[in-house]
């Protein structure tokens, strides 16, 4: 390739001379006119390597978009040198210009999440469930547990697939009251009987999902009777006759069904233990802890820096306050670590408004010596000392590591007594477990 080089430099050198310019090459020219019968000295044709960079050079720029050509020869040798001369830089550096995109990427995709999403443990089935499968577990739950309890199953439904909270409230307290009426009145005929197409159960009552299985799993029954002094009929919920020797049950039912609350799947902590690590402070958050596009995340991640310190300089303090309460709306959980003294962490998923005192009582589950005071630090070394308050409100969103500090007086007293300390302080069936942060 040099050698190639050098030819096409000396044949442009000795091209581009013009009359009465002195050529750089040693030769001489000789000043008697060569013979007109005498044959030219063939010239060395370029070597198997100068032909194939050649043809290497000439295919990229037939690839590139058609341009204006070039007005002189020159010019095309020096878009063919400048080809040639980038193909060398490129062969010496060992890597081409589009090699390095992909090779970026790669060592970007390279980076695992610190935890593979947001998971829920259901407490009627105990199964971990992915964020996105929550609600279809939780159908699917329900209407298992209806060859359990099928009452139970019913309000449950009632409360957990209507999600307002006002129309649920006004529609149970008028089931409760045909209920409480029964049982008030088990002689009176009409207290068990229900016309469905009555205005103030079309309003309250039949505008909920799950409330035609409620009334067939506590005894009604549906029957078409005739309307009182007209020959048209309707349909109405009728009291199965065995019900009446089962009174006491229908008072159990009315009860459940004030007292019952939606099934809430509970997010689960993925309590981790790792080594003492220098990557302790580096998180790679799955999509699921942000209540965001994906778009979003990657222009938050691009621009957060360079917008903070552009932003801290222009803007007033009511304005800085207000884009901070918007800020923390943008998330719905958080990862925090937590560091022990002797370097361990221990690590928990949580609600973004989840208050810091739960923070407290996972560390202080997690400890072999539950008993014993500590401080936890927030970055920068800022104590969380207010327990009430919100992980976002206190900064600690999306992620967050933090430094647990015993207390120096008892930490003091126990060395004075002269008890032999555990390894960790951790309990051993975390550290049984402990993982590599990777």
């Amino acid at each position: 390739m040099r050698k190639f080089f050098q030819e096409m430099k000396a044949d442009l050198k000795f091209r581009s001379a013009g009359p009465g310019q002195k050529l750089s090459e040693p030769a001489r020219v000789p000043k008697e006119k060569p013979k007109a019968e005498a044959a030219p000295k063939p010239r060395q044709g370029p070597t198997d390597e100068a032909q194939m960079a050649a043809a290497a050079a000439l295919a990229r720029m037939e690839l590139k978009p058609k341009a204006k050509p070039p007005s002189s020869q020159g010019a095309i040798k020096n878009q063919v040198r400048k080809e040639l001369m980038a193909e060398a830089a490129a062969s010496e550096k060992g890597v081409s210009a589009d090699q390095e995109g992909p090779a970026f990427s790669d060592k970007e995709a390279a980076a695992e999440p610190s935890v593979s999403g947001i998971y829920f443990i259901c407490p009627l089935t105990s199964a971990v469930v992915r964020k996105d499968e929550k609600e279809k577990h939780i159908r699917e739950a329900i209407q298992s547990y209806f060859s359990v309890d099928p009452v139970a199953a019913s309000i449950m439904g009632i409360h957990t697939f209507n999600k307002d909270r006002e129309k649920v409230r006004v529609g149970v307290e008028t089931m409760a009251k045909y209920l409480d009426n029964i049982y008030l009145h088990p002689e009176e005929e009409k207290y068990r009987k229900i016309k469905l197409q009555n205005k103030v159960f079309q309003e309250r009552i039949n505008c909920l999902e799950g409330i035609h299985r409620f009334f067939q799993s506590v005894g009604f029954e549906t029957k078409t009777l005739p309307v009182p002094g007209q020959e048209t009929t309707e349909e109405y919920y009728v009291l199965k006759e065995e019900m009446l020797t089962k009174l006491e049950d229908l008072k159990d039912y009315k009860e459940q069904l004030l007292s019952c609350e939606p099934l809430r799947l509970q997010l689960d902590r993925q309590l981790c233990v790792f080594k003492p690590s220098p990557e302790a402070a580096r998180f790679e958050l799955p999509n699921d802890f942000y209540n965001l596009t994906a778009e979003e995340i990657k222009r938050e991640q691009r621009l957060r820096t360079e917008a903070v310190e552009k932003a801290s300089m222009l803007r007033t303090r009511a304005m800085r306050e207000k884009e901070e309460q918007r800020e923390m709306r943008k998330y719905n959980y958080t990862l925090l670590r937590v560091r022990f003294p002797d370097g361990y962490l221990l690590q928990g998923t949580f609600y973004a408004r989840e208050p810091v005192s739960v923070l407290y009582n996972f560390v202080r589950e997690a400890l072999r010596d539950n008993w014993l005071p500590f401080e936890l630090l927030g970055p920068g070394g800022l104590k969380l000392t207010e327990e009430n308050l919100a992980f976002n409100e206190c900064g600690l969103v999306p992620s967050a590591l933090l430094t647990l500090a015993w207390d120096a007086a008892v930490m003091s007293d126990i060395e004075a007594s002269g008890q032999e300390q555990p390894a960790s302080p951790l309990k051993p069936e975390l550290l049984s477990n402990v993982q590599t942060l990777s």
